[in-house]
């Protein structure tokens, strides 16, 4: 029980690797808002994790919504230990292609969500004695990938701003670190198969990013949160732990 009397708010939890996360912490002892944008996807996460989960419809991009979200689990929970800022979204498009309002959006859920959750757990955090923060980042702020121009923008801006907030907030003794997936398997790529010519081609592509030539499983992801969440991780902050079964070897 690793996670024994904390309070953690996990965001994007309506699926894949947030409701991974959020599972897996309750088992490990936590009490979890289980954070999205989908209120249906909301209800069935807390429906199948039980009592020590409640539900909060948000947008991240929202600052009213989001101070919401953490009152939510201060007042219910009696404060908060664990932000886990894993809220996002991609799309596909170059620079030129990509139209300016999806630019926008991109890089308001997946990095500017991040600052406003954070902006306002720290002060709950700090309010607890500390606490650790855990960020979404991907293994392609390593290298980059091709017709993913907002995305790559987006996820670079957490893993930096990752590395920022571990130094602005050490005195707090408020840890800050970044998880990279690589491939993933979760709504995100089920999105994406509306969108390619080629669907069996575009899967196949996915596997052979990596020498494990495989995707990987949320639970992969989760159980790395995990370790970041936790006092196992106690010596770390400001960086970034690549899960990707090999993908940034390469």
């Amino acid at each position: 029980m690793r996670l024994i009397n904390k309070v953690a708010i996990v965001t994007g939890a309506g699926a894949g690797i947030g409701a991974a996360t959020a599972e897996l912490f309750v088992n490990e002892g936590a009490k979890v808002v289980v954070a999205d944008y989908n209120a249906d996807a909301v209800g069935e996460v807390v429906g199948r994790i039980g009592e020590d989960a409640i539900g909060c419809t948000v947008d991240v991009r929202n600052s009213a919504q989001v101070k919401a979200m953490i009152d939510l689990a201060v007042n219910t929970f009696g404060g908060l230990d664990i932000i886990v800022n894993n809220a996002g979204r991609g799309s596909l498009g170059t620079v030129e292609t990509m139209d300016e309002n999806d630019w926008d959006d991109i890089i308001a859920v997946n990095l500017k969500g991040v600052y406003l959750c954070s902006k306002y757990a720290i002060p709950a955090l700090r309010a607890r004695g500390g606490g650790s923060i855990v960020n979404t980042a991907s293994n392609i702020v390593q290298f980059a990938i091709k017709d993913r121009a907002a995305y790559v923008a987006a996820k670079g801006g957490v893993a930096a701003l990752t590395r920022a907030m571990a130094l602005d907030h050490s005195a707090d003794n408020i840890r800050v670190n970044s998880v990279a997936p690589g491939v993933i398997w979760s709504n995100y790529y089920n999105n994406m198969l509306t969108q390619v010519p080629d669907p069996d081609a575009f899967v196949n592509g996915l596997k052979a990013r990596a020498p494990m030539g495989r995707y990987g499983e949320p639970r992969d992801i989760a159980n790395a949160i995990l370790y970041l969440a936790s006092e196992e991780s106690a010596f770390a902050t400001g960086t970034m732990l690549t899960v990707d079964g090999g993908a940034a070897a390469w």
